[in-house]
């Protein structure tokens, strides 16, 4: 069954309309094109309007449906080989973050990602792409590998924050993400990072310190989900709507604080209605930057990637 979200009402019923108007075409054998023709003309206008002028909390929606391509699914497109490495050779191997050795038009590089899983079972067994302390370090673990065989890094970000339980603190939830961002600022090697759904908070973090950073067209990254602001601001998760607008969260708003690198455009209707147009989009970013970045020594990948997150937030008075 297809999800269709309160926003997309519209073009249900137009959709609705049509098969309709289908139906009785072949009933009654009844010429009705130009009806069919109007209609369709209608669903067009009627998708632009709406895709083209979407909230924050309607791009969170977007960002979280249930056939939105995942790591697995970018990876199956866009890699000619891959071969997923295990462990973080200390407790065990995280299923939340996936990772290992690809080939992308002729290029090893090293691709490592969050996975949520697309059924129940699954999503359970990913622990919705929350990651423990162990995910982070199996990522740290394959980056440092791509380090030594001078191999770039991909990163794909989708997950709603790192996991929060008590044994993940114990574990050093915390340090394992700090240590990450410490390590990720002086790879040697390029880093493109790509939020494909959900970037929340430092379990997106943990990933995306990179020479590239982008976000697809419909998607969201902020240190903070809009259902906890809302929480935390009005005691109640009604406000979300209002908290999505003021985090500032969309790709829009993160490129026009300078957060991001560029949007990586979806198809109209989001990511799910054609992956592979989305993967092919997202292959030919990668490509063109892995060009220009490979042209640069380790020195200035690392000063350049540094000199980029530290001017972030910073405010020059004229």
């Amino acid at each position: 069954m297809q999800t269709t979200f309160d926003f997309e009402k519209p073009i249900a019923d137009l959709q609705t309309q049509i098969e309709k108007v289908l139906q009785v075409q072949e009933k009654t054998k009844v010429d009705m094109s130009a009806t069919i023709n109007e209609l369709e003309t209608k669903l067009e206008q009627t998708k632009t309007d709406i895709y083209t002028n979407m909230t924050g909390w309607q791009k969170v929606q977007m960002s979280r449906h249930p056939d939105r391509p995942q790591t697995f699914d970018y990876i199956q497109m866009i890699c000619e080989e891959f071969i997923e490495l295990h462990g973080d050779r200390t407790v065990r191997d995280d299923k939340a973050i996936v990772g290992g050795l690809a080939s992308i038009d002729g290029q090893s590089v090293m691709i490592i990602g969050h996975q949520k899983g697309k059924n129940t079972k699954e999503r359970q067994f990913r622990n919705f792409g929350m990651a423990n302390p162990e995910g982070y370090r199996k990522a740290l673990r394959l980056m440092k590998m791509a380090e030594k065989f001078n191999k770039p890094v991909i990163t794909l970000i989708d997950t709603m924050g790192a996991y929060p339980g008590l044994e993940a603190e114990e574990r050093g939830q915390g340090e394992a993400i700090a240590r990450n961002l410490l390590e990720m600022s002086v790879l040697k090697v390029p880093v493109i990072c790509i939020v494909i759904g959900e970037g929340a908070s430092g379990g997106a973090l943990g990933i995306g310190v990179g020479d590239r950073v982008y976000m697809l067209q419909n998607t969201w990254y902020s240190v903070i989900s809009p259902e906890s602001c809302s929480s935390i601001l009005y005691r109640s998760w009604d406000q979300k709507e209002k908290a999505a607008d003021s985090l500032k969260l969309t790709a829009e708003d993160m490129l026009k604080n300078g957060l991001i690198d560029g949007i990586i455009e979806e198809p109209i209707g989001g990511a799910h209605q054609d992956p592979t147009t989305t993967a092919e989009s997202v292959k030919r970013r990668i490509l063109a930057d892995l060009t220009e970045l490979k042209l640069k020594d380790a020195e200035t990948l690392i000063s350049e990637r540094i000199e980029k997150f530290s001017g972030m937030g910073v405010v020059v008075e004229q």
